[in-house]
Formats: structure tokens, C-alpha cells, sequence
């Protein structure tokens, strides 16, 4: 979202004041954002919080306003990339519907050639009246996009449809649209988080995994317009926007799940920590406390990325890995990824305080199959995903897209 220039369009409805922590998110991410306001949106939220969150002047009238006279036209084209209209009340769905100019904002949308996407929120009554309904289809027709409103209790103290979506899943919709869409017609099957192998039915053995940097891959690689399978562990995170996701706990479970989905994949990205070993028996019954030790024996648990090395003859694909390790870190990736058939092994000093398992952040060493070692800065999780992405796509187009 950096660099970009949003024009956020706040309607009259209860939720505008969610368009506050909207605006707010859209700037922390890098977003220039301006914001046009009804009269009506007005006496749920003031114009100065949106100035103050925006850092912009907020225009709400055609008239009783500083600027040019001409600012609901270049508001919604002057390189805009993207308006969104948050809450979208059923009135200005109308009017959008029907041509209807009769304030800044309706005149400014009306004049727009960025793209628009409303995000609709009302009673459910009122969203499922077959008008709005209606009038809903024919923006989609005229390529207005719509976001889906959530469900669940409404403001009125209703349950249904008309929730306006959390301002973290419009901000991911809108990253979604306004992106380079350089993976759009490849299919990317991510595995993340790690596996659970039950002890009894109260314990069991797993890893300091949380999946963020799988999720992190899934988003980026659906924004970037991929169509993804992400295969998960048990985690505590959002599932990604627009993703396939498969929930599952036990390394067999996995294995099972990925073999399934992966044959109709263009490129598998392997960053979940499987356990690779589990109990031989799991106890039907809470083990309980005895003498002062107890033993457990351990089996190995398949390998999953090896069977998808060893398939890549039958189904060619890109295939990545992840290395984990805590010392020997290059001889052991380089070892994983020979042994494998990796086309590409992404490597964490899990060691380190500030990458790896438990953060927000990553450093990584990507090393290629032909030899090359690539090393990123400290970055985000999203931003490594990225840079995963983009080296993933050079590998694609030099093995497929040149016909070789």
C-alpha cells in the first residue's frame, strides 16, 4: 500500500465510525489518504478526526468548504487508485445505481475513473430488500466492487447479514485490488504453523511455530493474484482473504491433505514445522502422574517434502522448503535441499530473537539450486513473503514460461 492514493468515502450509517480505524490502517501502511464525508456521515463522526487520522483536509459539502471549485473531479481521478466507500448505506448504493449527484461525494464518485469499491452496511432487512439487492448486482455488472458485509449482531440488536467488514479485511480486499497481479493463473499450495502429535488425550508433542510466515506467503501470494491453498496447522491466526484453507493437526493429516491438493499446483511452498517424530501409541486415557520418569517412544513421521520431491517427475512443479536450524545453518540447508529436490530452500537461524518462530519480523538466507545464496535484510514477515514470491517467480518463468 505504499505510495498509493486512496480516496475513503464515510456515509451516514453507524458503523462510520469503524472508517476511523480504517483510515488509520490505511496510513500506517504507507496509503496517501483523503477522505469525502455526507452530511449525514458527519453527525456520527467529526470531519477533524478524519483530518487529524488522514493528516488531509476532509471535504463534506459541495460549497461551505476551502479548495477549488472543481475538487469532486479530480478528487476521483488525479492518478487515484483505488476509492472505497465505507460504510455504504443503501442510499448511496441508490444513487450510485441510479446516477444521482446531489452532494460531494455522490458528484465525486459519479466523476470518478479510479476504481470503486463499496463496502455495504445496514439492517439486515434493508440489505436483503430486493432494491438494494438489485441495484448491488448492477454496480457488480458495471464493475463496481463489492465487499460481502459480515454477519452477526447489528447495531439495532438484530443477528443477519450487515455488518460492515473489519477494517483489517477491507484493507486486505484493497490491497488485493490495487496490486500487480504477477502470479495471477498460477495455483500456490503454502503448508504453515506447525502439527500436533497427541500423547494422550491431554498432551502432546509440537513446536514453538505460529505460522505467521505461511500466512504471510498465502496473503501475499492470493494479493499478488495467485489462487492458493494454504494446508495449516493449528494456529491463532486470520485466515487470509480469498484463500482455500485446510485445517489440520497431526503430521499424517498433513501429509495426507497436501498429496491431495498438490498435484493441480504450479508451485508448493513448504513453511510449516512438521514434527518429525510422534508417540507410537497414543493413550486412550489421561497418562497419570507415577513414578519419576516416563518414557515414550518415538517413530518417525513421514516426509512430506521428500514425497514431493520425489513426485516432481510425475507432477513439475516449483518446489520450496524451509530450513530451521540453530548451528551448520548453510551445510544443513544446502544438505535439505539437494536430499529434497528443492528448486529453492529458504533458511531461519531460529536462534535469533528477532526472526524465526514467535515474530513479526524475519531475516532469511535463500539459497537456489543452482548454488546461488541470497541473503535479505531484516524485514516484516509480509515483506520477506515477497521477496520469497518474487524469487519464486524468476524461477518459474526461467523453467516454464521460456518452454524449457
Amino acid at each position: 500500500m505504499k505510495g498509493k492514493k486512496i480516496v475513503i468515502g464515510v456515509t451516514g450509517g453507524i458503523a462510520a465510525y469503524k472508517a476511523a480505524e480504517l483510515v488509520r490502517l490505511l496510513v500506517k501502511a504507507g496509503a496517501h489518504v483523503r477522505v469525502a464525508m455526507t452530511l449525514n456521515a458527519t453527525r456520527f463522526v467529526s470531519p477533524l478526526t478524519f483530518e487529524t487520522l488522514s493528516g488531509s483536509k476532509v471535504i463534506w459539502s459541495m460549497f461551505d468548504r476551502e479548495g477549488t471549485s472543481v475538487d469532486h473531479i479530480t478528487w476521483g481521478q488525479d492518478d487515484v487508485d483505488l476509492i472505497i466507500i465505507a460504510p455504504a448505506t443503501g442510499n448511496i448504493i441508490a444513487k450510485m445505481c441510479h446516477g444521482i449527484g446531489d452532494d460531494f461525494l455522490s458528484t465525486m464518485i459519479m466523476a470518478a475513473t479510479a476504481p470503486v469499491l463499496i463496502c455495504p452496511s445496514m439492517n439486515s432487512q434493508m440489505y436483503i430488500n430486493p432494491a438494494v439487492q438489485g441495484n448491488i448486482r448492477l454496480l457488480r455488472e458495471r464493475g463496481v466492487l463489492v465487499m460481502e458485509p459480515g454477519k452477526g449482531e447489528l447495531a439495532c440488536h438484530t443477528e443477519g447479514p450487515g455488518r460492515l467488514p473489519e477494517p483489517e479485511d477491507i484493507v486486505e480486499y484493497a490491497s488485493m485490488v490495487i496490486s500487480e497481479h504477477d502470479l495471477s493463473g498460477r495455483s500456490i499450495l503454502v503448508t504453515a504453523g506447525p502439527t500436533l502429535e497427541p500423547i494422550d488425550p491431554v498432551r502432546y508433542i509440537t513446536n514453538r511455530s505460529t505460522g505467521k510466515m505461511g500466512y504471510a506467503l498465502a496473503r501475499a501470494a492470493k494479493k499478488r493474484g495467485a489462487s492458493v491453498t494454504l494446508v495449516s496447522g493449528p494456529v491463532g491466526l486470520k485466515s487470509p482473504l480469498g484463500v482455500e484453507e485446510c485445517q489440520v493437526k497431526t503430521a499424517e493429516e498433513m501429509m495426507k491433505t497436501v498429496m491431495e491438493k498438490s498435484s493441480s499446483c504450479d508451485i508448493i511452498i513448504k513453511a510449516a514445522a512438521v514434527s518429525d517424530y510422534r508417540p507410537s501409541e497414543v493413550a486412550p486415557d489421561k497418562i497419570k502422574k507415577g513414578s519419576d520418569t516416563l518414557t515414550l517412544e518415538l517413530v518417525r513421521n513421514p516426509d512430506i517434502l521428500a514425497e514431493l520431491g520425489r513426485r516432481k517427475k510425475e507432477h513439475p512443479c516449483i518446489l520450496v522448503g524451509f530450513a530451521a536450524e540453530t548451528k551448520d545453518l548453510l551445510a544443513n540447508a544446502r544438505e535439505k535441499l539437494k536430499s529434497k529436490n528443492l528448486d529453492m530452500i529458504v533458511l531461519n537461524d531460529v536462534s535469533r530473537s528477532d526472526a524465526g518462530f514467535e515474530t513479526d519480523t524475519n531475516i532469511v538466507r535463500m539459497i537456489f539450486s543452482d548454488g546461488r545464496v541470497e541473503d535479505s535484510l531484516l524485514m516484516t514477515k509480509d515483506e520477506v513473503a515477497d521477496l520469497i514470491l518474487d524469487r519464486v517467480k524468476t524461477i518459474w518463468e526461467a523453467n516454464f514460461d521460456s518452454g524449457s
